[in-house]
């Protein structure tokens, strides 16, 4: 049977498919999401000698993790341990063959691709991790991992109803009427679908901050990142609210900030595109799209269409965005294709590209009805997430506002032909961010995330910057402005609780939800990434099995002996390291606590392509901005410091370092009455670096300028302190 073109490779794993005559199967743990979570929860409960049943609504394995998703997002790979930690170290062992790499070679891929000198022989170690890969490789580590496990998995079963006996789930029915029956259950969907048919509690959208005392939830009154950086008139007749909204705008004004509402972040689907001509899927002419239109489209698109468009793709629907070049374009900010999606490279020439700037992968505000609806309504919903984002990419290609330049990049993109091959090429799972969360025993907030409130029964560490796409697009002030983003980082990694991934008591006393777990939405905006779901649905399995063992509800799970188990399975429960660590260097850094003038990136005077990034932790204030490595000599900013009293100074530049940062960034220093200084500057390694002392007079008349002129890697601003000389 066909699952996916994966599962050619020789495997005895027992999957069933299909419609079915009533048939009922047992077993010890009935898992409910075929996701990462799920599967790390049936292979741990196999461990303990229980059997245990995979149920998947649909006919794909390993939710995000093979659906596109090959960026690993964590926040610090530290934290992660157990088996989640084992299948990045099966991907490592993967990319250690040689036989792995057939578009490029694995020191081209860390020294070009993700700015490091590392080959393969760094992924042979017996430590070694690997958190970038290929969707079709991330499917076979998960079904060896089955395979060896003995974990039956039965496909396409979409659930129709859950059977209980007071508070107790005994059996689930399948639309096909399949029955499953198990001691324990599990609901490892990224919907939450079998917690809410089994009568739990749960919300949807973002609640107010003062439902937990939370300062990031619900509507925000600010939204700086991935915005609209210059205005663009939202109606359908420029300057006329009379006229109406231009599409891909929604009306109100957005609710009051700090307010609860059903907005639901926005959904996208990880695209795994590649440049390379010999693996690029060409584009097809849909079936139902008039031929004249198609020979139009593919000549604007010099022949070299990215992406089969949508049957009915109609430039008219992208207005927003072409007036947003319109107005890039007079105010000389010279757009870059980088602004408007981030390809993150995977081995093999391919990517895993995501939602990036005002305007671009992520449909805003069409996800709302997601969460709640019925199997056909979210096929739709989905179906319309593609047809955006085919749509989207067909613009850039296309349409003469887009500058020429940017037009050909986009027309040198498209899908692999070696992924998603039963999909034509596109990503198999919509990337389905947060929908139903779990009203449980307890509820992680900002307060856990900020070491507010700490608790002491852990099963796992979260480490994400709390972090949300936006919720919607409005009009505000007569501009077009996203709301909803949220980038800020934790304090450290931190504990989630084991009552976090159970039900309360009265509602449930076998079920276990690793992944729509119990916690308000700026909170699982932290906890919610993969190798978490992993750890999180190993602690449930774990803590089934016990359940089981000693004939008590989930809610009267033995603490200790759990915890005592998961520190044999190597996970990690407590955080013992600094704060705001990720590898040998890295702090977060609050600019009230310097001594002397601070700015921050956001206090400079910007001209060019800057784009905000927070996927480094050491900065000042929150996040930082970077170049895209791009555009180069075209980058520019100004800090200048209100000095307060003349005196010697210490110039510093705060950093965030990475391999791929630039060696030699210019750095010129002006001072009235003293020539010009420029520097250069190496962002590789260090997160502060000295430009030396200065004598300053007071005022705002020294400036510090940084430039990508001629620059040889990503060019990084983050701020900038005048420290005085005692």
């Amino acid at each position: 049977m066909k699952i996916s073109w994966v599962i050619t490779i020789a495997l005895s794993l027992t999957f069933f498919s299909g419609a079915v005559k009533a048939q009922v199967v047992e077993a010890d743990l009935c898992i409910f999401g075929g996701t990462s979570g799920g599967i790390a929860a049936a292979v741990q409960a196999a461990r303990l000698g229980k059997s245990a049943v995979i149920v998947n609504p649909t006919k794909y394995l390993g939710g995000l993790t093979t659906g596109g998703l090959g960026a690993t997002d964590i926040g610090n790979k530290a934290a992660i341990g157990g088996l989640s930690r084992d299948y990045y170290h099966r991907l490592a062992q993967h990319y250690a063959k040689d036989t792995s790499w057939t578009l490029e070679t694995a020191m081209d891929y860390f020294r070009n691709r993700r700015g490091g000198q590392a080959g393969a022989s760094a992924l042979s170690g017996a430590d070694a991790t690997m958190w970038t890969f290929e969707p079709h490789v991330a499917e076979k580590v998960f079904l060896q991992w089955l395979e060896e496990a003995k974990v039956p998995v039965h496909l396409n079963q979409r659930l129709k109803s859950v059977t209980k006996s007071v508070s107790r789930i005994t059996e689930i029915t399948m639309e096909n009427g399949r029955v499953f029956r198990a001691k324990m259950f599990m609901d490892a969907t990224y919907e939450g679908d079998l917690l809410a048919k089994a009568g739990c509690s749960f919300h949807v959208g973002r609640e107010a901050n003062s439902v937990y005392g939370e300062t990031l939830n619900g509507v925000r009154a600010h939204t700086p990142h991935h915005q609209f950086v210059v205005p663009v008139d939202p109606y359908v007749k420029p300057g006329d609210a009379s006229s109406g909204l231009l599409p891909f705008i929604q009306l109100g004004d957005g609710g009051k900030p700090g307010d609860g509402d059903k907005a639901t972040q926005a959904y996208n689907f990880r695209l795994c595109f590649t440049t390379n001509p010999k693996n690029r899927l060409p584009a097809q002419k849909p079936t139902a799209m008039p031929q004249a239109k198609w020979d139009v489209l593919l000549k604007s698109a010099n022949n070299s269409l990215p992406v089969t468009p949508p049957a009915n793709y109609d430039a008219k629907q992208f207005e927003l965005l072409g007036r947003y070049f319109e107005a890039l374009v007079a105010a000389n900010r010279n757009p870059k294709l980088a602004q408007f999606w981030n390809p993150i490279w995977m081995p093999n020439h391919k990517t895993d590209i995501n939602n990036n700037g005002g305007f671009s992968t992520d449909f805003i505000g069409s996800n709302y009805d997601y969460p709640n609806a019925d199997y056909a309504t979210r096929e739709r919903i989905a179906k319309e997430h593609e047809a955006y984002i085919r749509g989207f990419c067909t613009f850039l290609a296309t349409d003469p506002r887009v500058p020429e330049e940017m037009r050909k990049e986009m027309q040198s993109w498209g899908p692999s032909k070696d992924e998603f091959r039963d999909t034509d090429g596109w990503p198999r799972e919509l990337y389905v961010r947060e929908a139903r969360r779990l009203v449980g025993e307890y509820v992680m907030s900002e307060k856990n995330c900020r070491y507010v409130e700490t608790i002491t029964d852990s099963v796992g560490l979260g480490a994400y910057n709390m972090d949300s796409h936006n919720c919607q697009r409005i009009v505000k002030n007569g501009k077009a402005e996203n709301e909803g983003d949220v980038q800020i980082p934790p304090m450290k990694p931190y504990p989630v609780s084991y009552r976090s991934i159970i039900p309360k008591a009265a509602e449930c006393e076998n079920l276990f939800v690793p992944v729509c777990l119990s916690s308000s939405h700026i909170a699982y905006g932290s906890i919610r990434m993969e190798p978490v779901f992993m750890v999180l649905g190993q602690s449930a399995a774990t803590a089934a099995a016990i359940a089981i063992d000693d004939k008590v509800p989930v809610q009267k799970v033995n603490y200790e002996k759990l915890r005592a188990r998961l520190l044999a399975d190597k996970q990690v429960l407590d955080w013992t390291g600094p704060d705001r660590v990720a590898g040998p260097v890295g702090k977060f850094i609050d600019p009230k606590s310097l001594p002397g003038v601070v700015l921050d990136d956001k206090d400079a005077k910007l001209t060019g392509v800057w784009a905000d990034s927070i996927s480094s932790v050491w900065c000042v204030g929150h996040g930082y901005a970077h170049d895209g490595n791009s555009g180069k000599g075209e980058a520019v900013a100004v800090f200048t410091p209100s000095i307060p009293a003349a005196g010697d100074y210490e110039i510093i530049l705060f950093n965030a370092p990475n391999p791929n940062r630039a060696s030699n960034v210019p750095v010129t220093v002006s001072i009235p009455g003293q020539p010009p200084k420029t520097l250069k500057m190496d962002q590789k390694s260090k997160g502060e670096i000295s430009l030396g002392k200065f004598k300053l007079p007071a005022g705002k008349t020294t400036t510090v300028t940084i430039s990508n002129k001629e620059t040889d890697g990503y060019v990084i601003l983050d701020g900038a302190q005048f420290k005085p000389v005692k």
